[in-house]
C-alpha cells in the first residue's frame, strides 16, 4: 500500500473551492440540504438549534437532501412537531415516537432512528434544561471541549452505560454539528473550531482523492483512509487565509461535498473518466485512475 499527501496540492484545490463556492457556487451550487429552515423558524432561535442539532443526529447513510426535507415537513406538521421538542420526547412512548418518525420519513432505520433522535432529546431535557445551548455553553463554547463532552458523556438505561449522544458524538457527526452551529444557527462565538477536522463521508472522500490531494495505489477501509484525508486537510489550509482570519478545515467541507454529489460521483470507478469534467470548477485537479468506493473499502490507483 502507498497513500500520498499532497498538501501543496491540497492548498491550491482550497483555495479554489473556497473562492468558488462563495461566489459563483460549485456545480452552480452555493447552498446546502440544512441551509433551508422549516417556515415559521427564526434563524439562530432555540428551534432553530433544536432542528439542527436532532437532524443532524441521524445524518448517517442518508441522502441529505432527502434527510433534511423530510426534516422540514416532519417540523411543519402539527402531528409531528413534538418531535423537536425534548419535553415532549422526554414523555411520549417510545412507539410513537417510531411511528411518527415515519410518517414524512424521516427515519430510515425507524428503530434504530427513533432510538438515536429520543436519547439525544432526553439527554438535553434530563441533563440540560432541554436547550443545547446550555451544554455548548457548559464547554465554554470551545470547539475541542464540546468534542469531548460529546464522546463521554454517558447515562444508564437499564443497568446499562450509553452514550448521551450517540452517533452525534461520532468522528463525522460531531464536526458536522459543529460547522451547522456556526454557519446555520449563527454561534459566531464557538472558539476553537480550527481544531475541528474535516467531517468525512463519502462525499468528501472522493472529492479529495478525485483532486489527488490524498492519492497513490491501495485497497482500504473506510477508517483508515479517512484518517489521512482529515490529516490531508488540516495541512493543506495550515497558513490560508479567509477574509480576516486563517482557514480551516471546517471551510472546505461544504465545497467539497457538492464537488462530489453534483460532479466526481459521475466519474467511472476504472479510468476517471468523468462527464462533468469541462464544467468543473476543480477540473484542473481532476486525477485519472481508479477510484472505487463499495462496502466501506476504497480500491485506489491514481
Amino acid at each position: 500500500m502507498s497513500i500520498v499527501i499532497d498538501s501543496e496540492r491540497g492548498k491550491k484545490v482550497a483555495e479554489l473551492l473556497y473562492n468558488s463556492f462563495s461566489t459563483t457556487g460549485i456545480h452552480g451550487r452555493t447552498d446546502m440540504p440544512e441551509d433551508i429552515t422549516p417556515n415559521g423558524v427564526v434563524r439562530g432561535s432555540t428551534d432553530h438549534l433544536l432542528f439542527i442539532t436532532l437532524t443532524v443526529s441521524i445524518d448517517y447513510q442518508r441522502d441529505a437532501p432527502a434527510l433534511w426535507a423530510s426534516s422540514r415537513r416532519s417540523f411543519e406538521d402539527p402531528e409531528t412537531k413534538y418531535l423537536f421538542t425534548p419535553e415532549s420526547l422526554h414523555v411520549t412512548p417510545f412507539d410513537q415516537i417510531v411511528r411518527d418518525m415515519q410518517k414524512h420519513k424521516l427515519s430510515k432505520k425507524p428503530q434504530r432512528d427513533a432510538e438515536i433522535w429520543r436519547t439525544v432529546g432526553v439527554t438535553f431535557h434530563d441533563k440540560w434544561d432541554g436547550n443545547p445551548r446550555n451544554f455548548l455553553e457548559s464547554g465554554n463554547l470551545d470547539s475541542s471541549i464540546i468534542l469531548e463532552k460529546l464522546k463521554y458523556a454517558t447515562h444508564f438505561d437499564n443497568r446499562r452505560r450509553v452514550s448521551d449522544f450517540p452517533y452525534l458524538r461520532g468522528p463525522k457527526i460531531g464536526p458536522l454539528w459543529l460547522r451547522m452551529l456556526r454557519h446555520n444557527v449563527g454561534i459566531a462565538q464557538l472558539r476553537n473550531l480550527e481544531n475541528v477536522p474535516i467531517p468525512v463521508d463519502i462525499h468528501v472522500s472522493r472529492a479529495t482523492l478525485a483532486t489527488g490531494v490524498v492519492r497513490g495505489r491501495a485497497r482500504i477501509g473506510f477508517e483508515s483512509l479517512f484518517e489521512y484525508i482529515r490529516r490531508a486537510w488540516f495541512e493543506s489550509v495550515n497558513d490560508l487565509k479567509v477574509k480576516d482570519r486563517p482557514m480551516m478545515a471546517l471551510d472546505v467541507d461544504e465545497p467539497l461535498w457538492h464537488l462530489s454529489k453534483y460532479g466526481c460521483t459521475s466519474r467511472d470507478k476504472i479510468t476517471g473518466y468523468c462527464p462533468k469534467h469541462r464544467q468543473c470548477e476543480a477540473r484542473e485537479f481532476c486525477v485519472n485512475g481508479r477510484i472505487k468506493i463499495e462496502d466501506n473499502v476504497v480500491e485506489l490507483d491514481t
